[in-house]
């Protein structure tokens, strides 16, 4: 929905409050990690794809022989080749022409409603550029348990909000049973959507209007013992899947054990833990399961400017929350494995010269932000997920 002298209204100077109060959560903790430095960034990309092989068999051509016995047969090498497709996200902002000329002078509005709702667009995809961070390229919002008049329950609402324009959608197949809704009210897991009423199916997964199989990959399909990943399947390839240790979906206790025992699994495949990713419920476990042992508890500033607890196993691996990430959660990363592969960061499409169009046929003008970016893993087994953790 464009924006308009009414949405703007808020920000009229009819009575001077001082800058504006942003009520919305902005940490971005997963996402901006991996971008934390030039290195884990790949803008060299063409085309639609991007290749590279991975090494996935030793040379077997060894052995011992006595005097004058033939040789061993040679060996060699084995390589695949992974093939990662970029997707191509948007953002977009309406502005009424009334608005821009009559909300832009000081003495009008507490800010430029133009550069108020571009820097909100910024701060909203990188907000969901987080999500995404923790998703499985579906676009999953929720997944629905229950169906009801106008309403439908889900299992989790921490990424869905009112206003947001959804379809509520088979996961396999992408079939809509509720297009282009918006969420109207969230009373505890309770989405109540406008329109005529649908009937909605348990399982079902809720996206973003049109967003069904067409997000960036994220961690709950990276990091993963099956699925198909860029190309590579792990049935025929077992070295392509990650180290994952679940309960059956039954809640446990967090323990040093579990966590050092899924450490030293990934150390086996080669890879070595730099950060343990988790909801701010396991970080709670994690510090009441440190405050039972007695164990110091204080923050730790790592390097890069990260911030968290520390566990142990040799050496020190930060333990660092995100709102954004799924409860009952802990990723255990090898951060240099990954890599975002994308043509350039978020940008203003403007290849006329102007951010600014106008909207034909109406007094308004819009600008879009667009990104076409992946998210790339070179050593998939090198990264593990500890799931069905009870949350503090």
């Amino acid at each position: 929905m464009p924006a308009s002298m009414a949405t703007v209204d808020a920000i009229t100077k009819e009575v001077y409050q001082g800058k504006i109060q942003n009520q919305l959560q902005e940490e971005a903790v997963g996402y901006k990690r991996i971008v934390r430095t030039s290195s884990g960034v790949e803008s060299q990309v063409g085309g639609k794809y991007v290749t590279f092989p991975l090494r996935v068999r030793r040379n077997h051509g060894i052995g011992y022989r006595n005097e004058l016995e033939q040789l061993q047969a040679a060996g060699q090498q084995g390589y695949i080749s992974v093939r990662v497709p970029l997707k191509y996200g948007y953002g977009r902002v309406r502005l009424s022409g009334q608005t821009m000329e009559l909300a832009s002078e000081n003495y009008q509005a507490f800010a430029n409603a133009m550069q108020l709702e571009m820097d909100g667009l910024k701060g909203d995809i990188l907000k969901d550029t987080n999500r995404v961070f923790y998703g499985t390229g579906l676009g999953t919002l929720a997944t629905v348990t229950a169906d009801g008049a106008n309403t439908f329950t889900v299992a989790n609402a921490q990424y869905l909000e009112v206003g947001m324009q959804v379809d509520v959608v088979a996961p396999g197949t992408g079939v809509a049973t509720l297009s282009n809704r918006q969420i109207t009210a969230i009373n505890g897991l309770v989405v109540t959507y406008d329109g005529a009423d649908g009937t909605t199916v348990a399982t079902n997964i809720v996206v973003r209007t049109g967003n069904w199989n067409r997000e960036p990959q994220g961690l709950s399909s990276i990091v993963a013992a099956t699925g198909t990943l860029f190309n590579v399947d792990p049935t025929t390839q077992p070295l392509w899947k990650s180290v994952v240790n679940a309960n059956g979906g039954t809640p446990r206790p967090l323990s040093e054990g579990l966590m050092i025992k899924l450490t030293d699994d990934v150390r086996v495949n080669g890879g070595k833990t730099s950060l343990i990713l988790t909801s701010l419920g396991v970080r709670r476990a994690y510090f009441n399961l440190l405050s039972q042992q007695r164990r110091y508890t204080n923050t730790k500033e790592f390097a890069g400017g990260l911030t968290g607890l520390a566990f142990n196993n040799g050496r020190e691996i930060p333990v660092v929350e995100d709102p954004d990430a799924p409860p009952g959660t802990a990723w255990f990363l090898d951060e240099d494995k990954f890599k975002i592969y994308r043509d350039k960061d978020w940008s203003w499409l403007q290849k006329d010269g102007s951010i600014w169009k106008w909207v034909h046929d109406y007094d308004a003008y819009e600008a879009v932000l667009k990104q076409y970016w992946e998210l790339g893993i070179s050593q998939r087994n090198a990264q593990g997920v500890l799931q069905d953790i009870t949350e503090g």
